[in-house]
């Protein structure tokens, strides 16, 4: 099938599901054949990659799905539209400042690391309630989601990860408040975001399933 004709069935698919059109190593041309088609939000996860090619892409929202490294931080938020990494206090600290000096409400995206594996960035379950407390006092950052990427494994075994980060998301519900709107849960990719659905999605990041095995 073609990119368009994956987007198409994708959505169809998905519902009132969010699509990110994953498209870290695609080129300018083929993301906008994924955006006639139909594609609003790409999510990138390089900045200097997303940077070299911004200019020839048609409108869509942005998303920032990688590690967001300090140097990074500046240019990234001129960039995008949602950073969904954010994976700890001091980078979100950072977000906030950046934003400041232009002038910008950043949104971002909680990063779980709901599988709690050490090579993987991302926050706690049980760090999450102070987080929102600090937060709250950041006047530019709007706080609008949860992000994970569970262990890799067949997607009946992602299930539990994908049940517990739904559990927390709706914990999160009365907290609420000013510059806290989690209304958000981005989990599930190619392989598994069938099952990430079932347990609760409302955002899925697809990238081979659209634009084929990446090439590195």
């Amino acid at each position: 099938m073609t990119i368009d004709e994956n987007v198409k069935a994708i959505l169809k698919e998905l519902g009132s599901i969010k699509l990110v059109c994953v498209t870290k190593t695609v080129d300018a041309q083929r993301i906008n054949k994924s955006i006639r088609a139909g594609a609003t939000i790409i999510g990138e996860s390089k900045v200097q990659e997303y940077e070299d090619k911004c200019d020839e892409l048609l409108p869509c929202e942005k998303h920032f799905i990688g590690h967001l490294q300090s140097r990074k931080v500046k240019k990234a938020v001129r960039l995008f539209d949602v950073i969904q990494s954010a994976d700890s206090l001091k980078l979100i600290q950072d977000i906030n400042k950046k934003a400041r000096a232009i002038d910008k409400v950043q949104k971002v995206f909680l990063q779980v690391n709901i599988g709690k594996e050490p090579q993987k960035f991302g926050f706690s379950e049980n760090e999450i309630a102070e987080v929102l407390t600090e937060v709250h006092e950041l006047k530019n950052i709007h706080l609008q989601g949860l992000m994970c990427i569970p262990p890799f494994d067949s997607p009946e075994e992602t299930r539990s990860y994908f049940r517990r980060m739904k559990s927390l998301f709706d914990e999160m519900q009365p907290k609420n408040q000013d510059n806290i709107d989690i209304r958000e849960l981005s989990m599930g990719m190619s392989n598994d975001y069938r099952v990430a659905i079932e347990e609760g999605a409302t955002m899925v990041r697809i990238g081979s399933s659209i634009f084929g095995d990446r090439k590195y």
